[in-house]
């Protein structure tokens, strides 16, 4: 997949010291599953399904709750490239979930808005 640099508006929307935007910027190297030029798919190191793939914007917005209506778009393209990442993981038609946690209560681990990609395998519910 061909690396997207950041452009001089999103690096001034970058957080440094987070990992997510190191990742989208290219600091940091990923298996990449989808590139495109506000949003990065890559697999999750600490995989809880047979494909688990995150999808982040390479804009810093802390979670879901951060976000607001000026990020309506962006947050189309995410579920969007969501449903592509299934399809190019082969759990498309086989199905999948998509997970969006906010906060510490909802189990949000980096302070990073991201969408987990779910599938491979029967998916319980309720998830937790």
């Amino acid at each position: 997949m061909k690396h997207h640099p950041p452009s001089a508006s999103e690096a001034k929307q970058m957080d440094t010291t987070c990992i997510f935007c190191k990742i989208a910027a290219g600091q940091i190297p990923v298996k990449t599953v989808l590139e495109e030029p506000d949003l990065v798919a890559f697999h999750d190191l600490n995989a809880q399904a047979p494909v688990h793939v995150l999808v982040i914007p390479r804009e810093h917005i802390a979670n879901l709750a951060a976000a607001t209506s000026e990020h309506e778009g962006l947050l189309g393209r995410l579920l969007l490239a969501a449903s592509l990442v299934a399809a190019e993981t082969g759990v498309r038609d086989s199905g999948f979930r998509v997970v969006i946690n906010a906060g510490p209560d909802g189990g949000q681990s980096v302070d990073h808005l991201h969408l987990h990609v779910l599938g491979g395998r029967s998916l319980g519910w309720p998830p937790g």
